[in-house]
């Protein structure tokens, strides 16, 4: 479809499934043109092309071509089995805009305390820069580890009491699947943190990216779906919620299509975001790839088929992959893994001996820095130390992605434990 959208005369190819050029067909002519970015010089979108490719870049409507915005709002409602409002979707370029917008939702004035923004640690440190880059203040909550990354009501309540003095806290931030803890929440962590957010006056921010890479025979379910099923007041919460074409088994990270949807918010919210989003332009191909992210062929068409065993096979492989990961790492010395429910990482804890951790100090690393860094220079092998996420203090991780085939991961590790060893040996 997106070949066909950016280069038209493909439709005269018997290739293409006719449910596919159908879909293609609709949404050029959605906006208005005859290639995507391109205004409309000639007919709508027919059964056949003959003019030159066109090159993509046209304007479209604000808050993201309606059609799309439509297509998003009717994937929600399928989701969620509640109705949703395209009015209250808007197209992002990707879910870090998403993000940065919902944030500045939030800010207060400059002659206020700065707006509080609960964040997870471990988080992804998209959160953390957004908040020194707008002023804001961090309040950090720590995942519960020894509970599969869940989040602990006790932990948000005492991160929030030690915040007030010094910030009037806005917003609650969670990420499911966790990125990069890995895990899935279940549905009563998830009315736990809803009774809290809205018990204490709290923006709730879903960060939803990796909802489709869930396995284990986990059950996930968007938070907008269980704040709706839940009685009052608690269905009155306030919602942002993001997602994007970056995950799933799409992974077009380069095309920038995301969006974000509000729920519960007062129409002045509402009509903030609008202006908000007139200053922006964006982009038509990534408007399409989400389009094909909410829209997938259906039972009964000819490309179904097709795509459901390439999904099937896509995900299969990667629920290999992320228990496989798990049970190497848990049999190596020294280490400890959580099982992987979600998203595409590990995040392995790792046992430092103290003399390491002298050393790293005196390099002027991070203990998990310095044990990457060893491990990189001695394997080729590189992860991404624990400290650049955050973890509790006197703890050490690194993070490592399940992207890798089978064979590659048993290679991978089987290296990363003979380093390891010779790790524990030296330093001990």
């Amino acid at each position: 479809m997106l070949a066909l959208c950016t280069y038209p005369e493909l439709f005269n190819s018997p290739e293409f499934p006719e449910d596919v050029k159908n879909r293609a067909r609709r949404i050029l002519n959605s906006f208005l043109a005859s290639s995507v970015g391109n205004p409309r010089l000639t007919t709508p979108v027919s059964t056949g092309m003959t003019h030159p490719s066109l090159i993509a870049g046209s304007y479209t409507d604000s808050a993201g071509n309606e059609t799309v915005r439509r297509d998003i709002a009717a994937f929600i409602e399928r989701r969620d089995g509640f109705p949703a409002d395209y009015r209250h979707v808007f197209f992002t370029a990707g879910a870090t805009e998403a993000i940065e917008d919902i944030l500045q939702l939030v800010l207060t004035s400059p002659e206020e305390k700065p707006a509080g923004i609960m964040i997870p640690i471990p988080q992804y440190p998209i959160y953390s820069a957004l908040i020194a880059k707008h002023g804001a203040h961090q309040i950090n909550y720590y995942l519960d580890e020894d509970n599969d990354w869940s989040l602990d009501l006790a932990e948000l309540h005492r991160a929030l009491d030690e915040a007030r003095d010094h910030c009037t806290p806005r917003m609650l931030c969670v990420i499911n699947p966790g990125n990069p803890t890995g895990q899935v929440l279940n549905v009563e962590n998830m009315k736990e943190i809803i009774r809290f957010a809205h018990d204490n006056r709290l923006v709730l921010l879903a960060d939803e990216v990796y909802q489709e890479n869930v396995f284990r025979g986990k059950e996930w379910n968007s938070f907008r779906k269980v704040i709706m099923s839940m009685e009052a007041p608690y269905c009155h919460t306030e919602l942002a919620s993001c997602h994007s074409a970056s995950k799933g088994c799409i992974g077009e990270c380069g095309l920038r299509g995301g969006y974000m949807q509000l729920i519960n918010f007062a129409q002045v919210v509402y009509d903030a975001t609008a202006k908000l989003y007139s200053t922006k332009h964006p982009g038509s191909l990534g408007q399409v790839v989400i389009d094909i992210v909410v829209n997938p062929p259906v039972s009964g068409e000819p490309s179904h088929d097709t795509y459901m065993e390439e999904k099937k096979k896509i995900f299969d492989s990667l629920e290999q992959r992320a228990k496989l990961i798990t049970m190497l790492f848990n049999s190596i010395e020294g280490i400890s893994c959580r099982p992987i429910t979600g998203a595409l990482y590990a995040l392995p804890r790792v046992f430092i001996p103290e003399r390491a951790v002298d050393e790293a100090a005196k390099c002027g690393m991070s203990p998990d820095a310095f044990y990457c860094f060893q491990l990189l220079e001695d394997t080729g092998i590189c992860v991404v130390p624990g400290s650049g996420f955050g973890q509790r203090p006197g703890t050490y991780h690194f993070r490592i992605t399940i992207l890798p085939q089978l064979d590659v991961i048993e290679e991978l590790v089987a290296r990363f434990r003979v380093f390891h060893m010779k790790f524990l040996k030296h330093w001990k």
